[in-house]
């Protein structure tokens, strides 16, 4: 019985620590992919924003992350954009020597990813700023739900449309940025379900 109780206690460490070095693998893989698909932009002018420098890497493809660092008085910042892939890091090093603000830019290929912000020093997005993003850009929301916490850097909406023209002209609207991120669209496979402990008065 012992001896029993010995080899199942082997046994699983042996699996624990092969599921170790799984998930190690794994996020190793995940970490070498997110490096193919992000490039370093240096010599970047103050006055460039986070949002203008998404909109305009935004035409080589869709960017998922977009960080600038270094001292925001200093002249002279870098940056690093992540794409949904990497044809759009690829496309990206053409822009090199594109003149934004005073200075033309230099675009490398990452050798880092971009660490993910501590979702504590992140302002929350409320519904409101979802609806008033929308609304703004693709016509009047008539449903509306968010879900996650702010505990979470990312959070999930569903939003529907007064017309079908808004919720296609909405798909056209990733790669934008709400609060501090990029958003991502895609069709809704589910209508938003209207929540009936709560009525919403106008």
């Amino acid at each position: 019985m012992r001896r029993n109780f010995v080899d199942n206690e082997r046994r699983n460490v042996y699996i624990n620590h092969g599921r170790r070095r799984t998930n190690e693998r794994a996020r190793r893989a995940d970490r070498e992919e997110s490096i193919r698909r992000t490039v370093y932009v240096s010599e970047l002018d103050h006055t460039v924003t986070e949002e203008r420098l998404a909109e305009i890497f935004a035409n080589c493809g869709q960017v998922v992350d977009c960080r600038i660092c270094g001292d925001p008085h200093s002249v002279m910042r870098f940056a690093f954009i992540e794409f949904s892939g990497e044809e759009g890091a690829r496309a990206a090093l053409n822009l090199g020597g594109t003149m934004l603000g005073f200075y033309p830019v230099r675009v490398l290929p990452s050798k880092t990813a971009i660490l993910p912000v501590n979702p504590k020093f992140l302002p929350a997005v409320t519904q409101l700023d979802v609806k008033s993003f929308f609304e703004e850009l693709c016509g009047e929301v008539s449903r509306l739900r968010l879900l996650g916490d702010n505990v979470h850097s990312t959070r999930i909406a569903f939003v529907e449309f007064v017309n079908a023209e808004g919720a296609i002209q909405a798909l056209n609207c990733s790669g934008m940025i709400l609060g501090t991120l990029p958003v991502r669209v895609s069709p809704s496979k589910t209508p938003v379900k209207p929540r009936l402990n709560r009525v919403v008065s106008n």
